[in-house]
Formats: C-alpha cells, sequence, structure tokens
C-alpha cells in the first residue's frame, strides 16, 4: 500500500519563525560520522511516510491463515490508512483483503474460520463488515450512525457482538432563540455539566453512553443488551471489549457503573448481561480496574486483570480467575511481580496467555492456574516507536501469532508453534512478512547497545540503550542526545524506533533510558516516584548521560536533551537542575501541575492517584514538583512543541513555560502544530516536522568542532 514518489523535499518547519530559524543554520555543520558508501542511505524524515506497520494479528482457529492490520501513509493526503492482510502460518499467501484509503481494524475470526469480521468506514462511515473466506465476498452487516468496535463472534457464528455510543440529547440550559428563516447565525453555546468533556485524540466528547450490541451475522438490526447511564466494555470512548459465554446465553465485559465514575477514573467491574433479556449479573465489587474478561473454553472459569486500587501511581495489573457465578477469586500471578494484560485461555482451560513487559522487552507467557509460568513468545511491539505495545493472538493448538519488533525490524508478523512438553526454552519464531524490506534495503541504521548503569542516588541498577550513528568510528567524538520516555509510568526497549533512528541518521549518539518510575521492572521500581515526580529521576537520567561520555566517544560540549510528554515534563527538570546540555527540546510537556489537575482530560486519574489530594490541599507538594519552580535556574536554549488539540498536556502547559522563558531572556521557540493531538503522529507531515525541527534546533546550538 506504500505510495511512491521520486523526491521529497525535507518539510518546512511549522512557523515562520521558525522557518527563518532553520535556513539561518543552512548549509548545516557537517555530520561528524563519516560519508556512506554511494549506495547506501540513512533513515530521513520522509521515511515516516514509507514505513508501514503490521497491528492486530489474529491467527484462525486451526492456526492455518494469521489476518492482520497494515498501517500505511498517503503523501498525497498527508494521512494515515489501513486495510486488512492475511498469510499462511507458512509465510505463503501473503496478500491484502480489502484496499484503498480506508481505515480498517479488529480483525475477528469465526469459530469454524470461515468468516472474518472487521471495523471499516469504506462505505463513508464506520461500520462492522463480514467478509467470506471462501468467495471473497463482503457483507457491511451495520448502517447506524455511530461507530461500532470491538466485534466479537458467538459461539455458534450466528451473531456478532459490539460496543457503540447511544447518542442523547446534549445538555442545554434554557431555551434557545430559533434563527430567523434564512438567517445564518455562528455555532450555539457548548454546554456541559461533566467533569471529563474532552478527550485526547477524540476532541469533544459527545453525549451519551457506550452499550453494547448484537447483530446477525449475516446482517439485521442491532439489539441492545446493556441499559443504563453507564458506559460499559472497560473505557468510556474509543477502546473496551466485549466477550461471549462458552454456552452464548451472556455477554462478558467491565463496566463502570459504580459511584461517580468520572472521578474514579480507574475503577470499573465486571459484568454478565443475558443476551435475551438484558439482565444483568455482578462478577466484581472491589474499588479498582476489573477489566478483560475472558471464558474458558469449557465453561467454567472466567479470567481476567485488574487490583485493588490503593491510590499509588503505579501497581501491578494482577490476572484472576473466578468461577462463573463469580464465586472463589483468586489472583495467580502474585510471584511474578510484572503487569499482565490480554488474557487468552488455552483450548483445553488449563491455562491462561497474557503479555507482560519485563526489562523492556514485552513477551507472552503461559500461566498455568497454579501460578506457574512459563515465557511462549518475546520481543512483541508495536514499530513505530521504543515504547511497548503490540498484540498477540492464540490458535486452538496453542500457536501464537504476534507482531514482532527490534531494534532493527518495525513490526513485523511472527508465529510461534505451542512449546513442546518439558521445553526449558521457548519455541523459535518464524517471522511470516517482511513489509519494510523495500525501504530498508539499502538503508543504514543505527547499532543499538544495551547499557545498564549505576545512579549517582543511590547505586540503583538503570537499563538503557545507545543508539549509534551508522558507519559509526569509536575513534571519533559525537553529539548526544539523552531522549526520555513519557509516561511516566512506561517504558522504553529494544524496540525499533523511527524517531531515534532518524536522530541518530543525522550524526547523533542517542541514549534513552528506564530511569525511575519505568514499568517492567516490578511494582517498588515503579512506585520510586510515587507522589515524587519529577524528582530523582533527574540521578538516573544524569548519570545516563556520564556512564555514555565515559565510553569515550562523546563531544562533552555537544550534549542535548529532548523528550515528549512525561519525557518533556523530565527535559524541562533536567535544565532546571543543570546547564550541562547545549540546548532542549520539550515535546508536549506539563509545566504547572495545578493548572493541569485542572485542564487536562486525565486530570481526575493525576489527582487521585499522582497526588496526595487537591492542589489547594497540598500546595507544598504541587509546588515542589511543578516546573515553575525551577525555571528561574534555566540557561539552557529550549524550543517547545505542542499539538493545539493536545487535551492530555494542553497547549496552556506549553505557553506558560515559554512565556516564562521569555521573560527571563532565555533563547526560546514556541511550536504550535494544527489539528493534532497529544504526540503529534495525527499527519504524518507532522511527525516528520518534530524530526526536522529538532535536526534544526539541535544543529544551530552545536559547538562545531576544531
Amino acid at each position: 500500500m506504500r505510495r511512491p514518489f521520486a523526491s521529497f523535499a525535507p518539510l518546512a518547519p511549522l512557523t515562520p519563525a521558525l522557518l527563518g530559524l532553520v535556513l539561518a543554520t543552512a548549509p548545516l555543520a557537517p555530520l561528524v560520522a563519516p560519508p556512506l558508501a554511494a549506495q547506501e542511505r540513512r533513515l530521513g524524515p520522509a521515511d515516516v511516510f514509507q514505513l508501514e506497520y503490521a497491528a492486530e494479528p489474529a491467527i484462525s482457529p486451526d492456526g492455518a491463515w494469521i489476518a492482520y492490520v497494515r498501517r500505511w501513509s498517503d503523501p498525497m493526503t498527508d494521512r494515515r490508512y489501513s486495510n486488512i492482510w492475511v498469510v499462511r502460518r507458512d509465510g505463503t499467501g501473503h496478500r491484502p483483503i480489502t484496499t484503498g484509503k480506508f481505515s480498517e481494524e479488529s480483525p475477528a475470526w469465526s469459530s469454524d474460520g470461515t468468516r472474518l469480521a472487521f471495523v471499516s468506514n469504506r462505505g463513508g462511515s464506520a461500520q462492522l463488515w463480514v467478509r467470506w473466506m471462501d468467495t471473497g465476498e463482503l457483507l457491511a452487516v451495520t448502517h447506524g450512525s455511530q461507530p461500532p468496535s470491538a466485534p466479537a463472534w458467538s459461539p455458534d457464528g450466528t451473531q456478532l457482538a459490539f460496543l457503540q455510543l447511544v447518542p442523547r440529547a446534549p445538555l442545554v440550559v434554557g431555551t434557545p432563540l430559533v434563527p430567523p428563516p434564512g438567517a445564518t447565525w455562528s455555532p450555539a453555546p457548548k454546554y456541559t455539566d461533566r467533569l471529563v468533556f474532552r478527550q485526547d485524540q477524540l476532541g469533544e466528547l459527545p453525549s451519551g453512553f457506550v452499550h453494547a450490541f448484537v447483530v446477525p451475522a449475516e446482517g439485521g438490526t442491532p439489539r441492545q443488551v446493556t441499559s443504563g447511564d453507564y458506559h460499559h466494555g472497560g473505557q468510556a470512548f474509543g477502546g473496551g471489549a466485549v466477550t461471549w459465554s462458552a454456552d452464548g446465553t451472556e455477554l462478558l465485559l467491565a463496566a463502570r457503573r459504580g459511584d461517580n465514575p468520572e472521578w474514579n477514573a480507574r475503577e470499573s467491574d465486571l459484568f454478565a448481561f443475558n443476551v435475551a433479556t438484558g439482565a444483568m449479573r455482578r462478577l466484581t465489587d472491589r474499588f479498582g480496574p476489573d477489566q478483560s474478561p475472558a471464558v474458558s473454553p469449557d465453561g467454567k472459569l472466567i479470567a481476567w486483570t485488574g487490583y485493588d486500587d490503593r491510590k499509588q501511581g503505579y501497581q501491578n495489573t494482577l490476572l484472576y480467575v473466578m468461577n462463573r457465578d463469580g464465586s472463589g477469586k483468586r489472583a495467580i500471578t502474585t510471584a511474578m511481580d510484572r503487569s499482565v494484560a490480554a488474557p487468552v485461555w488455552s483450548a483445553d482451560s488449563r491455562a491462561i496467555y497474557v503479555v507482560f513487559d519485563d526489562s523492556g522487552n514485552t513477551k507472552v507467557a503461559r500461566v498455568a492456574l497454579d501460578g506457574t509460568w512459563r515465557v511462549m513468545a518475546r520481543n512483541i511491539g508495536a514499530g513505530s516507536s521504543a515504547y511497548s505495545g503490540g498484540a498477540f493472538s492464540v490458535a486452538r493448538d496453542g500457536s501464537i501469532a504476534y507482531t514482532l519488533s527490534t531494534p532493527t525490524v518495525p513490526s513485523e508478523v511472527a508465529v510461534v508453534p505451542n512449546a513442546a512438553p518439558g521445553a526449558t526454552a521457548p519455541p523459535q519464531p518464524r517471522v511470516l512478512t517482511a513489509i519494510n524490506a523495500d525501504v530498508l534495503a539499502g538503508t543504514s541504521l543505527g547499532a543499538v547497545e544495551e547499557i545498564w548503569y549505576e545512579s549517582s542516588k543511590d547505586k540503583r541498577k538503570i537499563q538503557g540503550w545507545i543508539i549509534k550513528p551508522p558507519g559509526f568510528d569509536p575513534k571519533r567524538k559525537y553529539p548526544l542526545i539523552l531522549e526520555i520516555h513519557g509516561g511516566p509510568f512506561a517504558n522504553y526497549g529494544d524496540r525499533f524506533d523511527e524517531e531515534k533512528q532518524v536522530m541518530a541518521a543525522n550524526g547523533f549518539v542517542v541514549l534513552y533510558t528506564n530511569p525511575r518510575g519505568s514499568t517492567s521492572y516490578g511494582e517498588e521500581f515503579g512506585n520510586l516516584i510515587h507522589h515524587a515526580y519529577p524528582g530523582d529521576d533527574f540521578y538516573d537520567l544524569n548519570s545516563g548521560v556520564d556512564a555514555v561520555i565515559a565510553k569515550g566517544y562523546i563531544d562533552e560540549r555537544n550534549l542535548f536533551v529532548t523528550g515528549g510528554s512525561g519525557g518533556g515534563v523530565l527535559t524541562a527538570w533536567m535544565i532546571g537542575h543543570t546547564d550541562r546540555f547545549r540546548a532542549a527540546l520539550a515535546f508536549y510537556p506539563v509545566i504547572n501541575w495545578e493548572s493541569f489537575a485542572l485542564t487536562a482530560d486525565m486530570a481526575p486519574m493525576a489527582v487521585n492517584n499522582w497526588f496526595p489530594g487537591f492542589p489547594w490541599d497540598f500546595p507544598e507538594n504541587y509546588d515542589k514538583r511543578s516546573l515553575l519552580s525551577v525555571v528561574k535556574h534555566v540557561k539552557t536554549p529550549t524550543l517547545i512543541m505542542t499539538g493545539e488539540e493536545d487535551f492530555r498536556t494542553p497547549m496552556s502547559e506549553s505557553e506558560q513555560y515559554y512565556k516564562a522563558l521569555k521573560m527571563r531572556g532565555v533563547e526560546s521557540v514556541l511550536v504550535r502544530v494544527p489539528e493534532e493531538p497529544h504526540g503529534i503522529r495525527r499527519r504524518p507531515s507532522h511527525e516528520a516536522a518534530k524530526l526536522t525541527t529538532l535536526q534544526g534546533w539541535f544543529e544551530k546550538h552545536r559547538a562545531v568542532l576544531q
């Protein structure tokens, strides 16, 4: 689905001021890495349009075929699209089963493997579609005004369950005037009485509630199963899942039916709804997130994930099982000290497959009912960044299809067979696709090296990775970029990262690490920043810079720092505590925790779990963690870049920091990216502009070697 183009000029920065900034640096200082051979090339910002990614693999029940979502970008429309592809487990038969500039996702096989359901907007709006695999015939089985999500087949294949918003009339106070005939009036005022009325990626939230529906698999009229003024499926908007009982009589799902669900943002419970009558059975009743129910094939047990919420910043998400009637609840992964997700039963109902992060690597484990577990697959990843991600699917014979990502391989579809009895090592994977072989052929990527070092704070071991420029020569001196992950409860790992590879291709050594608070190292490590972020993570990050400098190939005059979201927070924290960096670039940071707590879409969870309480009750805690508390120490030239539709770390945060820097006389630039939510990845050109902006800013401030 890649759309070739002969030449793609470097994307211009987004504002006239920044354009002048970059032009003023041209020609850029020579790259410190030696030139590559004529036939070789380096990854560049334009490759954002060329790289494709495999996602959402779904292996057929008999394990013969894998359907997956293939995501790609179009340079002519500056949009991202996705289609459904299939491949046999031996790697043959690789082909698209849908094509065109559409958004298609959520492939799901019928239990007999003869049909594939998915969501597509190919008819002009998102609907639920079914494809007959023997004939290729396609049928839209829904025709509603709201997009469906999370399709799930009934065990007998006659029905599909899905989630969908049920709209309700928006709030209006008073009786609005009616425009005279033929008049054109401005848009009406927007009323809300909700705590959360905007959400990042979605914008203004519609009025209504998400419910579960069923529809005949051959098309017909959807029927609503759940009821009430509550959100069903596990998340309020834009997510969630629904599953069937083994006998097809009930739908099981997470729902937010507790008191004040907007304020208790993590709280959800599991419910079973009778498909015929809508009668509800409550399965869990505790304070905390209960989610992802999975019914054993024999119908006797329900597995799910969750925890008792202690209002900590980070807690391990555990795997639980209970009897179908809700009795006999018990946690079975307490010994792992890792968070698990996405439970899938084995065909014999004796074990459960889960995905988990472990020291920066995402794995699939098979967990027995006695809590013992073994790793079945490694290197699961989403492909576009070093963050954890990706997905897996299990066939009846125990074969696992998943998206594989390594430092040099964007996400591809891989499969591993079920492990032989008594085997001590995970089965060897077979990679079935090579969707970026054309782009990467002849392209020199930066070599990735794992590093462990001690934090100067407490000698704690910290894990990180170094990307070296293509053509790296250890006898030369290179500028260094410290790139910091967001979250803050997230992790980087040994996964492909297009943006960091472009940084390295520009001649920089790139260091990215998992400082305290990062996930995949256990609950105690994650909670080292509980009610104390940002804070001692400074020492972890600064010690990482020292560890790379000690290797002897870093020019200490040319140290740079950047990061997005929580990484933007820590970028501002770093330059508030040291002036060792020549320049900084903070992408979409939080600057003032008080304003964040009253404007961000995730404010309820932040106040409940990241802070001891409201800002007016704990002003000292908020103040000491505010980036404004250290802005008086900043001397580092700083650029801040944020999407104008970012409701996670709102633009007002970046504006506060920018104006504080300007009033203090610190060289600074503010970049506002139109139409972009958190992450600046909605439009491929905007993602590329992140890279050209970073390159221009750091090159402008780089000291030239004498």
